[in-house]
């Protein structure tokens, strides 16, 4: 049997980034917090959680500390979030993935020239409220296809069209083409991060050829729920999982091409294990 690992799995540059700020900050001592988990990776979080750090979860639990120091998550968060943390009197370190740092910058410029803001990306999600909370005025969320033709906008102010670093580069385009035959005014900026593109692109490709496919991820995380959207869509035997733990396969003989890919938010050990374990086992 042959195993296609993705050239592109594991950290991309953002979450590398934030973690090892992360850890940066644990191994130089003191009361070491993230607001929201750093990345959605639960391995990740716990091993950090055992060096100290502690996960804020909301406003109000953020209101009760007084001292330390907070670190933004990758994912970023909104400008009440960081004002609130200057205003407890903590140390703020922001680990914003620059990308989505350029989307809060795009929004809250474009909302101020008077601008419609329309974010392409998943409710409730951390970067997309993040996101909303740049803006000077109301946004609105569109996650799907279906959502952006029962759309209807009546207001004057021209759209601006963003999207999720993570959402799926053709559903993105989908989209935006629906917005375009409605006839909607505007400016379209694609920020979908590169790295999202390339790994999507990769994992579809890997999909179409082998028998089965592996994704490893978190099960929060945004990224890797898309990759295995899309690799599902190419390969039936398609499997998400967190971790080696996860993976019970039982391949018949007449499988010969397994492939691996994961999101942006898992480690390259866990990565490494599936990846050996698929080679020796079967």
């Amino acid at each position: 049997m042959e195993v296609i690992l993705a050239k592109k799995a594991g950290f991309c540059f953002g979450v590398k980034r934030a973690v090892d700020t992360v850890y940066e900050q644990a191994e130089k001592g003191g009361k070491i917090y993230t607001y929201g988990p750093i990345i959605h990776n639960e391995e990740v979080v716990r091993d950090l959680e055992k060096k100290g750090v502690q996960v804020i979860a909301s406003p109000e639990e953020l209101e009760r500390i007084t001292e330390g120091t907070v670190v933004v998550r990758s994912h970023g968060v909104s400008e009440e979030i960081c004002r609130k943390i200057e205003k407890q009197g903590l140390k703020c370190v922001d680990a914003t993935c620059p990308f989505v740092k350029k989307i809060h910058d795009t929004v809250n410029k474009e909302s101020a020239a008077g601008h419609q803001i329309v974010v392409i990306g998943n409710a409730g999600h951390p970067e997309v409220e993040g996101i909303l909370g740049w803006c000077k005025t109301p946004a609105i969320v569109i996650e799907s296809e279906d959502e952006a033709r029962n759309f209807c906008y009546e207001g004057e102010k021209k759209l601006c069209i963003v999207s999720q670093t993570t959402y799926n580069y053709n559903k993105f385009q989908d989209i935006v083409e629906i917005f375009e035959q409605k006839g909607y005014n505007g400016i379209v900026v694609n920020t979908i991060c590169n790295a999202t593109e390339v790994r999507q692109t990769e994992a579809r490709k890997i999909a179409s050829q082998v028998d089965v496919m592996i994704v490893i991820g978190g099960n929060h995380s945004s990224n890797t729920q898309k990759l295995y959207e899309i690799c599902k869509q190419e390969c039936e035997n398609t499997y998400f999982i967190q971790t080696l733990d996860d993976l019970f396969l039982e391949l018949p003989e007449s499988v010969r091409l397994v492939g691996i890919t994961a999101g942006a938010s898992t480690p390259n050990n866990i990565i490494e294990e599936v990846q050996n374990y698929v080679r020796i086992n079967f």
